[in-house]
């Protein structure tokens, strides 16, 4: 029997199935997140967030993709579980730090209550060396390098922001035919680990507009770590201020690139769904 607690939880639509890892422990993680994931015979999310204990912050998170495998961080989740610790009484703080593959995050909660909350995010320094991304290249930094995917040449800059980017500049993103498209560059041999990868608009200098497909979840309605990585991938191709809106399809978040720290921050909300229990 396992009557584990959850919070359905999403940022800017980009949605996790939470759960206290300092009360339950969950033996494999994958597997549930797989199980519960499932939209038509689960509870439905991009994946499942386990928030844990840690010995160098106030907390850890564990993030698993809807197929079950682990990512390094997401900076929507970072954003939830900012929220989910302080409304469940984890901690009194308002300015937290976390723990992930990707490294310590820092966290600061806005206005809001126990629906919604606005939160922003430290999300560190763009990594732009190739072989930290990871992608096979030759560039330094990697800007517009040259794929050919279907026969058809696409300029890529790469990113990672503590997970692999990489970014295409395009027009009509809210029109494409993402499923098609998507898996292609995902999958291609040039990205050692996969690749997140987004389609974005420049519609003006303050302004983009964003689509993702997520490495082993597939089209999300948002992504955090990717907005900083687009954001970025525009300030390198000259395409973009260091401070925008970026509209994705499930909402917006604002991301700069502060030129004082070199460090990406997100802002956006963080909002509560509901509350169940697995059985």
């Amino acid at each position: 029997m396992r009557n584990i607690k959850f919070t359905k939880m999403h940022g800017a639509g980009n949605d996790y199935i939470y759960v206290n890892g300092f009360v339950y422990d969950v033996k494999d993680p994958s597997a549930l997140a797989i199980e519960l994931s499932n939209r038509n015979f689960g509870v439905g999310s991009d994946g499942l967030v386990m928030i844990l204990p840690s010995e160098k912050c106030d907390f850890r998170m564990r993030m698993f993709n809807s197929d079950g495998s682990e990512a390094e961080m997401c900076g929507n989740a970072t954003r939830c579980v900012g929220k989910y610790v302080y409304d469940n009484g984890l901690t009194s703080k308002t300015e937290i730090t976390l723990e992930t593959l990707a490294g310590t995050k820092y966290i600061t909660l806005l206005e809001g209550d126990e629906k919604k909350r606005k939160v922003t995010v430290d999300m560190g320094e763009p990594i732009l060396k190739a072989e930290l991304i990871p992608v096979k290249s030759t560039l330094a930094p990697v800007v517009a390098m040259p794929l050919i995917i279907d026969g058809k040449d696409y300029k890529v800059t790469c990113v990672s922001m503590g997970n692999p980017h990489a970014v295409i500049f395009t027009n009509g993103v809210f029109g494409m035919d993402l499923i098609s498209i998507g898996p292609k560059f995902e999958k291609h041999e040039v990205f050692p680990k996969k690749t997140n990868t987004e389609f974005v608009e420049i519609v003006d200098k303050d302004n983009l507009n964003m689509r993702v497909w997520e490495r082993g979840a597939g089209e999300t309605l948002a992504c955090g770590t990717g907005a900083c990585a687009s954001l970025v991938a525009a300030v390198l191709n000259g395409l973009s201020n260091r401070k925008v809106k970026m509209k994705l399809v499930g909402g917006e978040l604002e991301i700069e690139w502060r030129e004082a720290d070199n460090h990406v921050y997100m802002t956006g909300e963080a909002v509560s769904v509901f509350d169940g229990i697995i059985l």
